[in-house]
């Protein structure tokens, strides 16, 4: 029988790999999870790189080489650009297979510009003509500075993966914008049949923020039942906010008529973080027509063993809006608290992207000196 991951896109769904190394490129792994498990894409992260590059000696040599002249912001960005170009290369027959739907290798803007609409547009311009590969993605943080960001690249025909999205209201938001850029294209004359996007949806960290905001609230009993359940309550109404305002909407409709591929939305963060839960958990919640499902390795591991593929993303629609509204009932607000995940967020990415600076600094010396 066909694993369960490979199953996964007969429910529409696509599996993208949350995680980046040299040596999955160069040991056949990448092409194997192609091959096998019908993988068909791959995002990354400053964290990712982070780890990749100081937990291993994959790319000592990269840093050996390297001008001294040369800081350490530039030589990652050396770095990740060839891993991005490499991975994308191996992924070039899943893009011309699918005619531009999938293929897709990401690479993120510094999460330093992410309050800094004008930095991003920039840098993001410069990472796309750096990785030269029509099936990369720029992934872009969707903060209120970074809506115009994206709207323009955009209309420029980059390919933007919208990330750092909690809120539903934030993520109409996104999507307004990236049908902006697309029609400001159309206005210009530009074809639009080639740019893709999507738009990464944040969930378990919303269960442990939710989850840690019940405890020793007044009302955590009446609460209790609803614990670990906003998550994926959040991104199913995400999803209903999706076919309301794309897949089902005369504005959408017009694009489509100059051959706009769907912005589709990406589930990010869909490794459990309470133990208690299966590592499926997530996945199993949110397969469904159109969608992403950007997947850690050991999520993907456990899935391709385990997992029980069906189309689940509109399942108990009713009961994700009660366990919403319970939290409104309660006095908490819950906007609020996604607003809070954002800040986070972009500070997590930020640090992870300073230490990543760090550790190449520190690895220069210790190859230095010996």
């Amino acid at each position: 029988m066909t694993n369960p991951l490979a199953r996964l896109p007969d429910f529409g769904q696509s599996v993208w790999y949350d995680f980046i190394r040299r040596d999955l490129v160069q040991d056949g792994t990448l092409d194997r999870y192609i091959l096998e498990d019908k993988l068909a894409g791959m995002t990354s992260n400053p964290a990712i790189f982070k780890d990749a590059i100081a937990k291993s000696d994959l790319y000592d040599e990269d840093i050996r080489a390297a001008d001294s002249a040369l800081d350490a912001e530039t030589l990652f960005e050396r770095i990740a650009v060839a891993e991005i170009q490499a991975a994308a290369d191996r992924f070039q027959p899943v893009f011309e297979a699918t005619k531009g739907r999938d293929g897709y290798v990401s690479l993120e803007v510094s999460p330093i510009l992410a309050h800094d609409t004008e930095g991003t547009t920039k840098e993001a311009r410069r990472l796309w003509e750096a990785c030269d590969r029509q099936n990369v993605m720029i992934k872009i943080p969707g903060t209120v500075e970074g809506l115009p960001a994206i709207e323009t690249c955009l209309a420029e025909g980059i390919n933007v993966n919208v990330t750092l999205l909690f809120g539903v209201e934030r993520y109409r938001a996104v999507m307004d914008a990236w049908m902006r850029g697309l029609e400001r294209r159309v206005e210009a004359g530009h074809p639009i049949d080639t740019i893709a996007s999507v738009a990464s949806f944040f969930v378990s960290r919303v269960d442990s923020l939710v989850d840690a905001t019940i405890e020793g609230h007044p009302s955590q009993d009446a609460l209790a039942p609803f614990k670990n359940k906003l998550g994926i309550a959040n991104a199913r109404v995400a999803y209903q906010a999706w076919e309301e305002m794309v897949r089902d909407a005369p504005r959408f409709a017009a694009l489509k008529e100059h051959g706009a591929m769907v912005q589709r939305p990406l589930w990010a963060s869909t490794s459990t973080k309470d133990p208690a839960l299966p590592n499926d958990y997530y996945m199993e919640a949110l397969i469904g027509p159109d969608t992403v499902n950007t997947v850690p390795p050991k999520t993907y591991e456990d899935y391709r063993e385990n997992g029980d593929p069906a189309n689940r993303i509109e399942e108990d629609l009713d009961g994700a809006r009660a366990a919403l509204d319970a939290l409104a009932t309660a006095g908490i607000d819950f906007e609020a608290l996604t607003m809070r995940l954002e800040v986070e967020g972009v500070k997590k990415f930020a640090d992870a992207y300073e230490a990543l600076l760090t550790s190449i600094t520190a690895k220069r010396e210790q190859i230095k000196a010996n």
